[in-house]
């Protein structure tokens, strides 16, 4: 029987690619560069900084140049952290059924604490949960088990009768290594690699509130 819900946030919980893309845009500005549309940049927001500036600048973590362009990408993405980030439709509803049927949820994000704390608290779901576990809480993000283990530890619940949500492909490695259901969020980011349907999940929903009917199955 399951036990607790835990979410990945970015592209699960919360459409923040307009930040993380905005963010992005303000650096090209600075030098010189047309914003990129943030439809295109989508895909790319659920590996953060790194996924931004690969997609925006070319440029990866090998290059000896990213580290001051990631640092000032963080520092810009923290000065609007949210200005148009919102709960994707249908959140507030799904997190309303499963306080009602008795789940208890928390969120697993590979953000880390700095941005996670202050944007789960403006997105009002910091005082509805006692469980948030960001990307620097233990010492391994996902796809690494550990901070799925945490969250169930935090819940009191055992990893087998949790179930996990995420719109990536280490979501579900992340999931599976940790013995939890794995949920696929099919309306999140996605990212660009093979389609969600090969990822090994246990279900792919399209839309928040289906995760409320699979629970019901399940009981």
């Amino acid at each position: 029987m399951i036990r607790a819900v835990l979410f990945d946030l970015d592209g699960t919980l919360a459409d923040t690619a307009p930040d993380l893309g905005g963010a992005l845009n303000r650096m090209r500005a600075r030098r010189g560069l047309g914003p990129m549309p943030i439809e295109v940049l989508r895909t790319h927001a659920s590996s953060g900084a790194r996924g931004m500036i690969g997609a925006g600048l070319g440029v990866t973590p090998a290059d000896p140049a990213f580290p001051g362009l990631r640092d000032e990408f963080l520092d810009e993405y923290e000065s609007e952290l949210m200005r148009d980030s919102v709960l994707f439709p249908g959140v507030p509803e799904l997190l309303d059924g499963l306080e009602s049927a008795g789940y208890a949820w928390g969120v697993v994000t590979n953000k880390v604490e700095r941005f996670t704390v202050p944007l789960v608290k403006l997105l009002g779901l910091s005082p509805r949960s006692p469980c948030i576990v960001a990307g620097d809480t233990t010492p391994h993000p996902k796809p690494h088990p550990a901070p799925l283990i945490e969250a169930a530890r935090r819940l009191a619940a055992e990893c087998e009768t949790c179930v996990y949500v995420g719109d990536d492909l280490r979501d579900v490695q992340a999931a599976r290594a940790a013995r939890m259901g794995a949920v696929v969020a099919g309306y999140g980011y996605l990212g660009e690699g093979e389609p969600p349907e090969r990822w090994g999940a246990d279900h792919l929903i399209a839309h928040p509130e289906a995760l409320l009917e699979l629970l019901a199955g399940m009981r």
